[in-house]
């Protein structure tokens, strides 16, 4: 038996691994219900609320770790998991006496590379 490959309409599988974006579209669509006004919402609250606390962070405040937490929290809410993924190595570094500063630095980056890309999703 002898396929035609030519005659058949291919049609592209979807990635097995999700894009390599700093916020996960499908989570934060699951946990705003698929509502696109909520999205737009959620997102413009989290660059506000990041750029604010990364601005606390670099000085390494009294309630850093407090600080660190709450921002952990709000990135795995909108799926920006490499924010939450550093601010979880900044809260280590500072329970365990590692490299604050070299996780504060980590830090600013996730959180000007998530803000960049919800700042073109906004725009």
């Amino acid at each position: 038996m002898s396929l035609n490959l030519e005659r058949l309409n291919w049609m592209p599988s979807p990635p097995l691994v999700p894009e390599n974006s700093p916020i996960d579209m499908q989570h934060l669509g699951r946990m705003t219900l698929g509502e696109a006004a909520l999205e737009i919402e959620v997102l413009a609250l989290f660059a506000a609320q990041s750029r604010d606390l990364i601005g606390r962070l670099a000085a390494v405040p009294a309630d850093a770790p407090a600080l660190a937490h709450t921002l952990k929290g709000s990135a795995r809410a909108i799926g920006a998991f490499r924010v939450a993924d550093a601010a979880f190595a900044l809260e280590a570094a500072m329970k365990n006496d590692g490299d604050v500063a070299g996780a504060v630095v980590l830090l600013q980056h996730a959180v000007e590379e998530a803000g960049t890309a919800i700042d073109r999703m906004l725009n």
